[in-house]
């Protein structure tokens, strides 16, 4: 079966009722967790973007904590799925100031981790990679937020 275009998608769901859409959410959202964790996003926790966020923030410290220190393999595969998980929830959000927020806080807490990053290319690069492109993303912003987030990529650059 091949996929629908979103512009026929859209069409065919103008025809449907409120009902038929109800359903036809509650359905996709029992079939994957991202789908259900899309729909809790849109729902409950798109009005205060800040709370978001913070939210976010949290399940990161989290993360890093329960992070494998024995060897640099395991802090890798932590850091990565670490990323992963704020690119999701980048990708829910669709807003680019939350967008940079969120990777300079990763970066605050890759820079700060025991042992150092500094001591390991893959881990180094992989922060570097995620410094460069928060500094493209930065233009994009308002010209506060810009100001504010550029201050903290220039600390994070040392």
């Amino acid at each position: 079966m091949k996929a629908a275009t979103i512009a026929q998608l859209k069409k065919e769901l103008q025809f449907k009722s409120q009902e038929d859409i109800t359903q036809l959410c509650l359905r996709l959202a029992r079939f994957k967790k991202e789908n259900k964790e899309l729909l809790t996003y849109l729902l409950f926790e798109s009005d205060s973007e800040e709370g978001y966020i913070e939210t976010v923030k949290e399940e990161v410290d989290q993360m890093f904590t329960e992070i494998n220190t024995n060897s640099y393999f395991y802090i890798k595969k932590s850091v990565r799925k670490i990323l992963r998980t704020i690119k999701k929830y980048i990708r829910y959000s669709g807003d680019k100031a939350t967008e940079v927020e969120l990777l300079l806080y990763f970066c605050e807490k890759l820079k700060s981790f025991r042992p150092s990053i500094q001591r390991n290319t893959t881990l180094k690069n992989l922060y570097n990679r995620q410094l460069e492109y928060v500094n493209k993303k930065i233009p994009g912003l308002h010209e506060d937020l810009q100001y504010d987030f550029g201050t903290i990529l220039k600390e994070l650059q040392v």
